[in-house]
C-alpha cells in the first residue's frame, strides 16, 4: 500500500510480521455464500452501528486526522469521523496527506501545526515517529479497548519496545488476483492454484485476444508487493524475514529466483498491458479499472493487489462476485502466500479528545461502519462478518481473523523510507527499472543491495 518507511529493531519486526499461507486460511473467495456469524448487535443493514465503547463528552473539542487516503477510502473514513463526532459532539477534520507520509508530518511539526492523529502505514512509519518524539502513547482506555477486540499479533505491531503507540484500523490482504468473469469464461480460462496454471490461464486468456495482466507500474509499491508475494512462496517465510531486515543481502540466490518467477510475467512479450512503457504509467486505480471497463475487450484480464481494489472495481462499474472476481495469489513454491499490511492510528498532540478518538478506532463500532461501505478490512475480530457487503469480502475477512498471530507484514512496509518507500528511490524504483529490463536479474539485485545497504546502514 502507499507507504513510508522507518527502520524496525529485530524485536519489533518478528512481531511485525505478517503472512498467512493459504493452506491455514482456506480461502474460497469466490464462493456464493459467505459466512454469516450473526449476534453481533452492530452489524447487519443500517447506517450506524451499536455501541460497545463509551465514549466521553468532548463538546468545543477539535480534531486533526491526517492521512494519504483520497477518494471512495477518504469518504468512507469520514463517514466513521462523523459517527465520533455524533456521540461525544467534538468536530473531526480530515487533513489529505501526500506521501512519503513522514515526510508530510516533518513539515507539519515543525510549522508547529502536527495533526492530532496520524494514520501511518506500516510499523516502521510508528518507530520514527516514536524515534523522533512525535508519537504519544496510547492511554489506558485505548489500550483496553485494544486488548478486548485484537489478537495480540495485531496489538505488538503497533508496539515501540513494550509501550502501545498504534491501533491498526485498517488492514489489508494483499495476495488476491482479481479477474475479469467475462474474460475468463470467453477465453475458456479457469481459475489458477500454481504459477504454472498461471501462466497458463495468462496464456488461454492471451490466445483469446485480451492482453492477460493489468500492473499499476507508475507507484512503486505495487511492484513491491509482486515481488513479495513470490519470495514468500518460493523462499518461504525464514528466509522472508531474514530478507525483510537485510540479514540476507538481496544479490542472494533466493532474490534471484524470485526475480526471473517474475519475468516470466513482466518479461513475457504482450503479457502485460500497455507493456512496461504503459504499466509505467498506470497507477494502481487505473490498473484496476482498465481491467474492469471495455465490455469484451478491456485492457487487461487480470489485476494483481489486495482486497482494497474493490473500491475501484465499484468505480469501473463492475460488480463484485459476478463482474469481478478473485482468487489467492497462486503457490511458486510449497505453500501459497498470503501477504497482510495495514493502517495504524498514532496520536501526535495528547489529549481526552485525541485518546476518545482512539478509543473509537480500536472499537467494533468504528469498523463496522466502514466494513458495510466496502473496499476495507478490519483486523478487529469483533466485527461481525455479516458487516461485509459481499460474500468476497466476507471470506477475505474472516481468513484474516481466523489467521489469528500467525501472519507476516508486508516487507517493504519493515524497511527503511528510503529503501522500501520513497517514489523514484530505492526498491521502488528498482523494481520499476526491472519491469522495463526484466532480463536484467543480475543488475537488479546488485541495484537493490546497493540502496538496501545505504538504507539499513550497512
Amino acid at each position: 500500500m502507499r507507504s513510508t518507511y522507518s527502520t524496525i529493531r529485530k524485536q519489533t519486526a518478528a512481531k511485525a510480521a505478517a503472512t498467512v499461507l493459504t493452506g491455514a486460511l482456506a480461502l474460497t473467495l469466490t464462493a456464493c455464500g459467505g459466512d454469516d456469524d450473526s449476534g453481533n448487535e452492530q452489524a447487519g443493514s443500517g447506517e450506524t452501528t451499536g455501541t460497545t465503547v463509551t465514549l466521553p463528552k468532548l463538546n468545543g473539542a477539535s480534531l486533526e486526522v491526517a492521512a494519504v487516503w483520497s477518494g471512495a477510502e477518504q469518504d468512507n473514513f469520514k463517514k466513521v469521523l462523523a459517527e465520533f463526532e455524533k456521540r461525544t459532539g467534538a468536530k473531526v477534520s480530515f487533513v489529505p496527506a501526500q506521501d512519503p507520509i513522514i515526510n508530510f508530518l516533518g513539515s507539519k511539526v515543525a510549522g508547529g501545526q502536527p495533526p492530532d492523529i496520524a494514520m501511518l502505514p506500516q510499523p516502521g512509519a510508528i518507530k520514527q515517529a516514536v524515534d523522533k518524539k512525535w508519537a504519544k502513547p496510547l492511554g489506558a482506555e485505548a489500550k483496553a479497548e485494544l486488548a478486548k477486540n485484537y489478537s495480540q499479533g495485531w496489538q505488538d505491531i503497533g508496539k515501540v519496545g513494550s509501550e502501545q503507540y498504534g491501533v491498526y484500523y485498517k488492514a489489508a490482504n494483499k495476495s488476491l488476483i482479481w479477474y475479469n468473469t467475462k474474460v475468463f469464461e470467453n477465453a475458456g480460462a479457469t481459475e489458477p492454484k500454481t504459477w504454472d496454471e498461471l501462466l497458463t490461464a495468462a496464456q488461454t486468456i492471451y490466445d483469446s485476444g485480451v492482453t492477460p495482466f493489468s500492473v499499476g507500474g507508475a507507484e512503486g509499491w505495487t511492484l513491491t508487493d509482486w515481488f513479495e508475494n513470490i519470495y514468500l512462496s518460493q523462499a518461504g517465510p525464514e528466509k522472508y524475514d531474514q530478507l525483510a531486515q537485510h540479514e540476507i543481502k538481496w544479490t542472494d540466490p533466493s532474490v534471484k529466483d524470485a526475480l526471473t518467477t517474475l519475468a516470466q510475467v513482466w518479461g513475457k512479450k504482450d503479457y502485460v498491458a500497455g507493456g512496461a512503457k504503459g504499466a509505467l504509467q498506470t497507477d494502481f486505480p487505473a490498473s484496476v479499472t482498465q481491467t474492469f471497463t471495455g465490455g469484451d475487450q478491456p485492457k487487461a484480464g487480470m489485476v494483481y493487489e489486495g482486497d482494497f481494489a474493490q473500491v475501484n472495481i465499484g468505480t469501473a462499474g463492475a460488480k463484485v462476485g459476478t463482474d469481478a472476481k478473485v482468487f489467492p495469489f497462486p503457490a511458486v513454491g510449497d505453500s501459497a502466500p498470503v501477504v497482510s499490511g495495514g493502517d495504524a492510528a498514532v496520536i501526535l498532540k495528547d489529549s481526552k479528545a485525541a485518546q476518545a478518538l482512539a478509543t473509537f478506532l480500536a472499537s467494533p463500532d468504528a469498523a463496522t461502519i466502514q466494513a458495510k461501505l466496502g473496499g476495507y478490512l478490519s483486523p478487529n475480530k469483533n466485527v461481525d462478518n455479516s458487516a461485509y457487503p459481499n460474500p468476497v469480502q466476507q471470506k477475505i475477512a474472516k481468513a484474516l481473523i481466523d489467521s489469528g498471530d500467525e501472519f507476516r507484514f508486508d516487507m517493504s512496509d519493515q524497511a527503511p523510507q528510503a529503501f522500501g518507500g520513497t517514489p523514484g528511490k530505492g526498491e521502488w524504483k528498482a523494481l520499476q527499472d526491472f519491469l522495463t529490463n526484466p532480463k536484467d536479474v543480475a543488475g537488479t539485485q546488485a541495484q537493490l543491495e546497493a540502496d538496501a545497504a545505504a538504507a539499513y546502514g550497512g
